[in-house]
């Protein structure tokens, strides 16, 4: 009974350490973040491709407004996973900053920058009392001087650079699937087509374009660049990915057409 209440006080307090060195508080954080669906990021010789899964629960839900997929900056695009609000919060400080960096140097934010100062700012709240951390993880992919970066944020206010990488639900089996298919030198096309393979992995090998969010930016014109329901489906239905239910559908509505 006294180890429980023990273990409950270090509960409680973000900025106590328990004696084995942990902050629950940002362990729990990071259970709220695989909580929340996946996202997926690749980057690629010619760019950067962002992936997410959107999963709308009813049909009376305006698909646009889940907004898992954010613009920070011309060349900067950042998807996320975990709690919506909280990366709304950090979505719009990556964006003032980049503005600032615009207008005090007069040239675009640099990725590693950007990510880095993000990451200093969810940092703080795992070390101030009476706040607590932020329940989400970010993807943060972008050019920096014609080079593809692509970053991960961790509730701790740790970045990491990767090649390719998921977050939220079912990370370990779609870290996996990236691990065995990821190829380095792909074009961009390749990349699009990987991240929706990866996402369909784990979602009984067929997905809807209705419930993807998918976006580029690609090193050429380093231009954010988010890809359209329609522009998704045709990837879906090239790779043999598209639901059943989507098939049917085309082909009552080209029956009807047809008549």
């Amino acid at each position: 009974m006294q180890g429980q209440a023990q273990q409950q006080a270090y509960d409680r307090g973000i900025t106590i350490f328990s004696p084995d060195g942990r902050l629950y508080q940002v362990e729990y954080a990071r259970e709220a973040v695989k909580r929340g669906t996946a996202s997926i990021g690749i980057r690629t010789a010619e760019g950067v491709v962002l992936a997410v899964d959107k999963r709308i629960r009813s049909p009376l839900l305006e698909g646009t407004s889940v907004e898992k997929l954010h613009k920070a900056d011309d060349h900067i695009g950042i998807a996320s996973a975990g709690h919506v609000a909280d990366a709304r919060q950090l979505i719009d400080f990556a964006r003032r900053n980049s503005q600032t960096n615009r207008l005090r140097y007069g040239e675009p934010i640099g990725v590693e920058t950007l990510t880095k100062e993000v990451t200093d700012h969810i940092q703080q709240y795992t070390q101030v009392g009476g706040a607590r951390p932020f329940g989400v993880a970010l993807i943060v992919g972008g050019i920096e001087n014609g080079e593809p970066r692509l970053y991960e944020t961790d509730p701790s206010g740790t970045p990491y650079e990767w090649k390719a990488l998921a977050v939220g639900a079912d990370r370990g089996e779609i870290q996996e699937f990236l691990e065995e298919n990821y190829d380095e030198g792909g074009d961009l096309e390749s990349g699009i087509v990987l991240a929706l393979e990866a996402l369909a992995s784990v979602n009984d090998g067929s997905l809807s374009p209705d419930g993807l969010g998918m976006a580029t930016v690609d090193a050429e014109s380093e231009q954010y660049v988010e890809l359209t329901s329609e522009e998704i489906g045709e990837y879906l239905e090239a790779e043999g990915l598209l639901d059943d239910e989507e098939d049917d559908g085309e082909e009552d509505a080209d029956d009807e057409t047809d008549e």
